[in-house]
């Protein structure tokens, strides 16, 4: 699994990066976990509001730091 972390590196994006590596920790899922700061690839994943989360290509959060037990319903879920 791939998840991406969509911000320019702002307290809330730092929040959400945190969150999503506690929770796939505490999940023992197999998952690479990365950070894109550069805006002008934003677009490329379809992200106007930051901070937002990418798993596998698709946008599953935007706009918002979640809970961890958000963030684990939404990896479930995907």
């Amino acid at each position: 699994m791939e998840i991406l972390i969509v911000g320019a590196g702002c307290p809330k994006c730092q929040a959400v990066e945190k969150v999503v590596k506690e929770a796939v920790e505490e999940m023992k899922i197999d998952a690479t976990v990365s950070h894109l700061y550069d805006i002008r690839q934003f677009a490329k994943y379809g992200v106007t509001i930051t901070p937002a989360v990418v798993i596998d290509g698709k946008v599953v959060l935007a706009g918002k730091v979640p809970s961890k037990e958000e963030v684990k319903n939404i990896i479930v879920n995907k």
